[in-house]
């Protein structure tokens, strides 16, 4: 392996080390009633987030709560340490279409008419918010205070 691979790949790695990941497949639910769903929680800080999936009424909320749990419980694996309040948001959840199975209904003079029973696949991404971008802007605002 060359070192500008290797390099990137330390990157990436490091990278990774604040970010968990959480998968929920073949969910029985259409893709475009989850993503209705799952656009209210994007980029949104997880407890704030979990507060919006337990009182929504929508039925896929339910689903994408127990995800958020396990996003959250690999979260705390991975780190060591516990979620605390405004350290960590959805950085990225994808609704991707799953199987579909195809079934027919009878329909008028002896047609069927094809019925597609769709699922879908979800995808979570938590990360910690970044401190550095938050740290930097109050510099640099003291900076211009100061002149």
């Amino acid at each position: 392996m060359g070192v500008r691979k290797r390099n990137s790949a330390e990157r990436r790695k490091e990278k990774m080390k604040t970010t968990a990941i959480a998968r929920l497949a073949n969910c029985p639910t259409s893709p475009r009633k989850m993503r209705v769903v799952a656009d209210l929680i994007r980029g949104k800080e997880v407890m704030q987030a979990m507060n919006i999936l337990r009182y929504n009424a929508k039925a896929p909320s339910t689903k994408l709560e127990t995800l958020l749990h396990s996003a959250i419980a690999n979260w705390e694996a991975k780190t060591g340490d516990k979620i605390d309040e405004g350290k960590v948001f959805v950085k990225t959840i994808m609704v991707d279409s799953g199987r579909m199975l195809k079934r027919l209904r009878p329909a008028p003079q002896g047609r069927g008419y094809r019925i597609r029973k769709r699922s879908n696949h979800v995808t979570m991404i938590l990360d910690t918010i970044p401190t550095s971008a938050a740290t930097t802007e109050v510099e640099t605002t003291e900076a211009t205070e100061k002149e």
